[in-house]
């Protein structure tokens, strides 16, 4: 352990007391915030204030102390230290705070306490509401819920104070409460557990909660008026650090008032870890890391507020050597893995890059000529030229026309959509094949009008017909954000309001839709496609919790005033595609970085908030810089992503990169998709399959209508366009899986098809080996090994006389190796 050179204790308002201090404790000078020149301030005998302690060693890293110092004050009787470092007033008046650690290092900082004499109103708003928040009251599972629970409702998380009031002072003849005798409340003798309660007790007598409830009753049960201040955001203190694994690290949460006031609200904020395996936090801010390397952020959640502590957690080896960064991907990545001291892998080789990138651009495998061409090449260059050559083929435009037409829930329900469904799907497949600029594909759907034979892109409102179904999915898709629960109340987990959601909706309000003359419709039944419209007249979606007029507004953007005649949604596609859009980008690099590497520098793809922060924001930020600099330009993005050698490192772990899971320091392999699957599986048997009313060299990954796939598809997880959400799509495996493959007729019959490739291998007068060698060419793209060749030629002879059986087993297990049915 370094030796320790400063000590420091945090200030109210999220500024730091330094003091420097050396070895000697000598020369010590104190640095005081900008707001308050006194020190520390606790007004009212509620307040509360967390003390985090940091120790500066001598190699620069700083380190949290709190729980090892000795605190003391002076005078003594002013306020109450406990070890956790938590300050509460016992009266009136001034003392100075003293840490000091058992090696002689000391800090101090000034505290005065006011307000203690004659109290101050307890605020329902700000102080009571918290406290239903952080001990679960108010939460889906409990009186939350739609419902309330046993009689008893309070608002989600409580994002409506005002109805929480009137239930719990007013409702059943204000029977919770009883201000003649506090104690004797219904509301504190269930909560203390004096009475029956099915949420069992969930506080103490002689906690701070429970007095401060005490003290709200005998004050009469103020609610407060208008002009209380309102929180306005909080902070963590620190906002991050970097930790040794198994450490601890306490944190602060610092609540700041539209008025200008900060308190520490630690205690009653509620914390969550986006991934428990790495770190976890308890009640009071204490964030202990477990045994992983990475990064991990806690959440902090204070009245519809939300902040985050990011922790990083150095795996602490000295990295010799990283290879030179090919592009800014490899620059972010191997900084990142510097940084936490995690060696990567090495660099695949070519016959595994061949596969891989060939899956991945084109969701198909490359065939055994390709194979053996790119593995006898030389040229330094040829896996640039094999990136170009994929980017330009149609195959490509098929693999990500695919996963577009899928989330964009081009679905096919009955026989009258047929025609819209097939053209919605080739109006987005020539769209990825001309590389037509992401903003304007973006755009053109956005504002699509007219009817499905002069312009397709309206096909998308034929299944997301409804206004909340059009800001979620626009939301979801294209800014990479979930608002599902903003529709109804506060999100949890952003700061986005019910008033951010009806003004997204509003750009949506004036969105018509018409039933298509009898000439243009095909078929017996009636239609869902329509023309689709901007009708005339002023914008504007009501919030129908408060009644509220919202006019169309972006998220974190200023309200617009857009005349009558103007299409909202024109503003709205201008507002998204600007360059300082601070979603836009960000979530398409996101989406296409997960196709590729099997996770999202965010994760899940579509849920990027301040509370779910990426792993490695350099390379988010810099993707997302590129991919504007470049006119949105995708195949600039997939290039950029293939050819780095993040991209090109092998799958295989090292004896230190085994428990990474999220800073890429090794390739992660990942099953293939259905269509990929099916397709490979159909490649290498040379087999085929008929879809009805589509011509006979038709590939699953072509199919614009999901719900014509067979079963296989079915089961190894393919989407039907049901969401906007790419969890649709199942990767897990499953047994259905394995025995599909393994015994299914399906499988069965075309691996031994008459003119499939085990027929052709036993018909074929060539030697063995090269028999073997050409289907791993197919299989895996890559020639047998020793041991393989020997084991597959052996095989053979022993069935000299049924041949096509044997090619058959060959073929058979081959395509039940994880190695086929994963891309690595």
């Amino acid at each position: 352990m370094p030796a320790f050179r400063t000590i420091a204790l945090p200030y109210t308002c999220g500024i730091l007391l330094t003091l420097g201090l050396t070895a000697s404790i000598d020369a010590a000078t104190l640095a005081l915030g900008p707001h308050v020149e006194q020190g520390l301030v606790l007004s009212g005998r509620n307040a509360r204030q967390q003390l985090v302690v940091t120790v500066t060693g001598d190699d620069g890293r700083e380190r949290d102390a709190t729980r090892s110092v000795t605190f003391a004050a002076e005078p003594a009787d002013v306020v109450a230290i406990d070890p956790t470092g938590l300050v509460t007033p016992l009266r009136d008046g001034q003392t100075v705070v003293r840490a000091s650690t058992p090696e002689g290092l000391a800090a101090t900082c000034s505290l005065t306490v006011t307000g203690f004499e004659h109290p101050l109103p307890v605020s329902f708003k700000n102080q009571i509401v918290p406290i239903f928040t952080k001990l679960g009251c108010n939460g889906g599972g409990c009186h939350g819920k739609a419902g309330g629970q046993n009689g008893f409702k309070l608002s989600l998380l409580g994002f409506v104070p005002e109805d929480d009031y009137e239930y719990l002072v007013k409702e059943s003849r204000g029977r919770r409460l009883f201000p003649a005798a506090p104690d004797e409340s219904l509301l504190l003798q269930k909560a203390i557990g004096r009475m029956p309660h099915g949420g069992g007790q969930r506080l103490d007598a002689d906690s701070h909660e429970y007095r401060l409830l005490i003290s709200w009753i005998e004050q009469g049960m103020p609610f407060g008026g208008d002009a209380d201040p309102v929180v306005t955001s909080i902070e963590c203190q620190p906002a991050g650090r970097i930790m040794d694994r198994r450490g601890e690290q306490q944190i602060s949460i610092l609540a700041l008032y539209s008025d200008g006031h900060v308190e520490d609200v630690t205690r009653t904020a509620l914390f969550e870890p986006n991934d428990t395996e790495m770190a976890e936090c308890s009640t009071t801010g204490l964030v202990k890391t477990l045994d992983l390397a990475g990064e991990v952020a806690i959440m902090a959640r204070y009245q519809g507020q939300v902040a985050t502590f990011r922790a990083t957690l150095p795996l602490g080896e000295q990295l010799a050597e990283v290879p030179a960064p090919a592009n800014l991907v490899d620059e972010a990545v191997f900084s990142k893995l510097k940084l936490l001291g995690i060696p990567p892998s090495g660099a695949c080789d070519d016959a595994t890059y061949l596969r891989r990138v060939t899956l991945d651009v084109t969701g198909m495998l490359p065939t055994a000529d390709e194979a053996r061409a790119f593995l006898a090449d030389s040229d330094p260059t040829k896996r640039e030229r094999l990136v170009d050559r994929l980017l330009d083929s149609p195959e490509y435009a098929d693999q990500f026309a695919n996963k577009w037409n899928l989330i964009l829930r081009n679905k096919r329900r009955s026989e009258e959509d047929k025609a819209g469904t097939y053209a919605f799907h080739r109006w987005i497949w020539q769209s990825i094949y001309e590389n037509k600029p992401f903003d304007d594909f973006v755009r053109e759907i956005l504002t699509a009008s007219g009817s499905v034979s002069f312009n397709p892109a309206v096909v998308w409102y034929r299944e997301v017909d409804s206004v909340e179904e059009q800001v979620e999915d626009t939301a979801q898709l294209f800014l990479g954000l979930r608002l599902q629960c903003a529709r109804c109340h506060h999100h949890p987990f952003e700061k986005w309001s019910q008033d951010d959601y009806y003004g997204m909706a509003a750009f949506f309000s004036r969105v018509g839709q018409k039933d298509l003359p009898v000439e243009a419709v095909s078929g017996a039944g009636k239609p869902r496609d329509k023309r689709v419209f901007h009708n005339d007249g002023k914008a504007a979606s009501q919030n129908p919790r408060t009644g509220k007029q919202l006019v169309p507004t972006g998220l974190g953007a200023p309200p617009l005033d857009l005349p009558p005649t103007a299409d909202p949604r024109v503003a709205l596609a201008e507002w998204m595609t600007e360059p300082s859009n601070p979603f836009f980008a960000k979530s398409v690099v996101n989406r296409y970085w997960k196709h590729f590497f099997s996770r999202g520098l965010v994760e899940p793809e579509d849920d990027m908030r301040a509370t779910n922060p990426p792993t490695n924001p350099e390379l988010l930020d810099g993707l997302a810089r590129h991919f504007i600099d470049s006119g949105y330009d995708l195949k600039q993005l997939v290039r950029m992503i293939v050819l780095s050698k993040t991209y090109q490192l092998a799958a295989e772990p090292n004896d230190r990169n085994a428990n990474d899971k999220q800073n890429f320091s090794r390739f992660y392999p990942k099953r293939l998709s259905a269509e990929a699957l099916y397709d490979g599986f159909h490649q290498v048997t040379a087999a085929q399959e008929s879809y009805a009313g589509l011509p006979a060299d038709t590939r699953a990954m072509q199919l614009a209508d999901p719900t014509i796939g067979p079963y296989f598809l079915k089961v190894f997880g393919q989407p039907q366009g049901d969401t906007a959400c790419e969890c649709e799509r199942s990767q897990e495996a499953n047994l259905a899986q394995s025995l599909h493959l393994l015994n299914s007729s399906e499988v069965q019959n075309k691996i031994a098809s008459g003119t499939g490739r085990a027929a052709t291998l036993a018909k074929d007068e060539r030697p063995a080996a090269d028999k073997v060698s050409e289907l791993y060419l197919w299989v895996y793209g890559r020639t047998p090994d020793a041991d393989e060749l020997k084991i597959a030629t052996e095989h053979v002879a022993r069935h000299a006389e049924k041949p096509q059986a044997a090619y058959e087993d060959l073929v058979w297990a081959l395509v039940n190796t994880k190695e086929f049915l994963f891309n690595h």
